[in-house]
């Protein structure tokens, strides 16, 4: 049996096709939060962090240079977190953060924008200030930012020559409770970017800002380093200065070269180079640093940032010497001495008064140097008292009797002889097997 369609009719055939009902309007109560509400109270939570105190070299170095009021400029890889940390300096010491972005600014924003008042043939013409230069010196005080400073043309970078070393734009000059940080790209990862010219680069404390895993992980988790300005003792501040001048200019007067050398290549004049000006801020960050009590990492990342690595290491070397003792006072009295205990240090005590003997060689001098010897084979490494001792056995004139003290060091430096024979015959014997 066929089954058959139901019989299309006027009234059937003329009814439209059934149309699903609309879903109801999503409403908001009058004391409901809106959608953009909630994201707010979101957000607000991510970015509710917390700090804690934790020893971090490159922030204290930061912190001692914007107390010495010096400029500072972070050299660091896009996303590292230099604004973030300035961010976080700039709320931890109240200070309002006004942040400028050098390459999309025109030299005039940074020199001044000529105003032409009612007699200019009498008056002059004013060179007015930017917006933001007024703000900061209306606030009397300020945290004044320089972002992405390698991508600022040269022009740009030539009307920076003032506000950074004098703090004055136009015919406004900034309150001294203004300090200036500056953020840049090395060049390979900048946009568009260029090198830094000499005369802008010799006016900043140079700083390489790098992440440390355990303190970005921390971070994410909502809990970042504490900075804080440095606590100075008021005590040590007269021989913290006297310290640094002498240190520096110690060494400038056995090394005159140091003075002032520009470096020959485009990149390197863009970094830190020894200059007067250099030296000068040099000289007040081994002042706050000695003041502050600060660890010989953070010195080491401000001097080598202010003059150079090379120049900043022979700083440091010096500085090392600085604190030895006087290889007289050492002769004088042998038996009570304090050798330092650092391995280098204490190798160039030694060499030192042997060089004393050698200069002005007597017998009770050269029995003396022996006793020191001794002295520090007793506290020390065997191995650092063998040259100052074949040396200062050469020193040995005829008519001298030989100390009984030697007889202690002639073990030890028989031995070191046979080692170096060893080692020597051990070479040779490997060459020949290869040339084989």
């Amino acid at each position: 049996m066929l089954a058959t369609q139901p019989a299309v009719t006027p009234e059937t055939a003329a009814s439209p096709a059934p149309v699903p009902a609309p879903k109801p309007a999503h409403t908001h109560t009058p004391n409901s939060p809106s959608d953009l509400d909630v994201a707010a109270e979101l957000l607000a939570l991510l970015r509710d962090t917390t700090t804690e105190p934790r020893p971090n070299a490159q922030l204290d170095a930061l912190t001692l240079a914007v107390a010495a009021d010096l400029p500072v400029l972070l050299w660091g890889e896009p996303g590292i977190g230099k604004t973030a940390a300035l961010t976080q300096l700039a709320a931890t010491l109240e200070l309002p953060l006004t942040t400028v972005i050098a390459s999309v600014h025109e030299p005039s924003d940074f020199s001044g924008l000529p105003i032409v008042g009612d007699d200019p043939a009498r008056q002059g013409v004013p060179m007015a200030p930017p917006d933001w230069a007024v703000q900061l010196a209306d606030a009397g005080r300020g945290l004044l930012f320089l972002d992405e400073l390698s991508t600022a043309p040269p022009a740009v970078q030539a009307a920076l020559l003032r506000l950074v070393l004098e703090r004055r734009i136009g015919a406004l000059q900034l309150p001294p409770g203004v300090r200036i940080v500056a953020a840049a790209n090395p060049r390979s990862s900048a946009a568009d970017g260029w090198e830094l010219s000499p005369p802008l680069a010799n006016r900043f404390v140079h700083l390489q800002w790098t992440h440390e895993h355990e303190v970005v992980v921390r971070g994410l988790g909502g809990t970042w380093p504490y900075a804080d300005l440095p606590r100075l003792d008021p005590e040590k501040l007269p021989q913290a200065v006297e310290f640094a001048r002498r240190a520096v200019c110690g060494l400038l007067a056995a090394r005159p070269a140091l003075m002032h050398r520009l470096p020959a290549t485009e990149a390197r004049r863009g970094g830190p180079w020894p200059s007067p000006r250099s030296w000068e801020m040099t000289v007040a960050l081994t002042a706050f640093a000695t003041a502050a009590d600060a660890s010989r990492v953070v010195l080491s990342q401000l001097v080598r940032g202010t003059v150079g690595d090379g120049p900043g290491l022979e700083l440091l070397a010096h500085i090392d010497r600085m604190d030895l003792p006087d290889p007289e006072l050492l002769l004088a009295d042998p038996n009570s001495a304090e050798l330092p205990e650092r391995g280098d240090l204490r190798q160039v005590v030694l060499d030192g008064v042997v060089q004393a003997v050698r200069n002005r060689p007597d017998k009770s001098r050269w029995d003396a140097a022996w006793s020191l010897l001794v002295r520090a084979l007793d506290t020390g490494a065997p191995d650092l008292v063998v040259v100052p001792a074949t040396t200062l056995a050469s020193l040995r004139r005829e008519e001298w009797d030989v100390p009984e003290s030697i007889g202690r060091l002639a073990g030890v430096v028989d031995i070191s002889r046979r080692a170096d024979l060893a080692a020597a015959n051990g070479s040779a014997g490997t060459s020949r097997r290869v040339s084989r």
